[in-house]
């Protein structure tokens, strides 16, 4: 439910009735944009009497949201959240490249890659110390030794790091870790998103390989519900009967979220891509479709990658990659970070 105020309502009865819906054990999300205040209701709504509600002399109008997520609503928060991270922005124009191996390797790999990728213009360094495979026996990833790995090339580099989370247990091992990553395997991962919801940093949810839109934006109002509101959505291709891609990068969930939710959207061609040629054109495309980002693999040898080295871009590629896209977010009249 959301409540709308009347314009230069005295704030002294705002507050009153701001306390006299938390007195009903809900939860206010306070909004104020240019044109309208709104105060959005988290919590059992049902009982509350929205006749009661409207005749408040500050209140200009009350509207039930009839979607099941709330606090991801954009008729809940009009205005795009923008998500700062070390001096960085993304959402609402801010335009930003998240760019490193698929899984971290060695040091002299990500010492290599995290300089040569903040040289092209990328604003944060990703890479992964957990690694979900598909296959029991293929790379899992340098786990311990991988975070600190990455807490080494960001203090070299400067660059905030972004990494793969896969359970609530390894929350303290991430205190170095800048926005923690969920991947799509753990999209559903309710027990994790909880957790998470009440942590304090910001989150990068990966939709799954085979969920809605609708269910991406519920596995994010997990998150929101708990009190984390720097949530960040990416779109990283589904899984359909095609054969010829990796996975089929939905493109119009870019605008169709825009349009739903306030929250930030990137998009993961590689991912989507499973092969190198296609991430320019994929790249492109995502920045025409309004998103705000991109994550974008990087490795300094993709042919002897651990992982995923087949979708993977070599530092030249992103070097030139990132000189087309800086062309275009600055046609577009949005603010590359980096």
């Amino acid at each position: 439910m959301i409540v709308i105020l009347k314009p230069q309502a005295p704030e002294q009865k705002v507050q009153q009735l701001i306390r006299d819906f938390e007195a009903q054990d809900l939860k206010i999300h306070f909004s104020q944009g240019e044109s309208s205040t709104i105060l959005g209701l988290v919590g059992d709504v049902a009982h509350v009497d929205m006749e009661q509600v409207l005749a408040n002399e500050v209140v200009a109008d009350v509207r039930r949201i009839s979607e099941p997520y709330k606090a991801a609503n954009r008729r809940f928060h009009p205005q795009d959240t923008v998500v700062e991270v070390c001096g960085r922005k993304i959402g609402a124009g801010y335009f930003a490249v998240i760019a490193g191996p698929c899984s971290v390797e060695s040091q002299p790999q990500m010492e290599t890659v995290a300089a040569s990728v903040k040289a092209s213009g990328a604003a944060f360094l990703r890479g992964g110390a957990f690694k979900p495979r598909t296959s029991p026996y293929s790379f899992q990833g340098l786990e311990a030794e991988g975070l600190h790995l990455l807490s080494a090339a960001k203090k070299a580099t400067g660059l905030p790091i972004v990494t793969e989370i896969m359970s609530e247990d390894q929350l303290d091992d991430f205190t170095d870790v800048d926005i923690i990553q969920v991947g799509a395997r753990n999209m559903q991962n309710f027990r994790l998103l909880k957790a998470l919801g009440h942590c304090d940093k910001p989150v990068l949810l990966k939709r799954g390989l085979a969920n809605t839109i609708e269910e991406l934006l519920m596995s994010a109002e997990y998150i929101l519900a708990g009190g984390n509101e720097r949530v960040i959505l990416c779109e990283r291709g589904i899984r359909t009967f095609e054969t010829c891609i990796r996975n089929n990068l939905d493109i119009s969930a870019v605008p169709v979220l825009k349009r739903q939710t306030h929250l930030p959207v990137i998009i993961d061609p590689s991912h989507a891509a499973g092969n190198t040629w296609m991430i320019e054109p994929l790249s492109r495309a995502a920045i025409a479709a309004g998103a705000d980002g991109l994550m974008i693999e990087v490795h300094n040898n993709p042919k002897e990658a651990l992982c995923d080295g087949a979708q993977s871009l070599d530092m030249q590629q992103f070097a030139d990659l990132m000189q087309d896209l800086k062309r275009r977010v600055a046609f577009e009249g949005r603010e590359l970070q980096g």
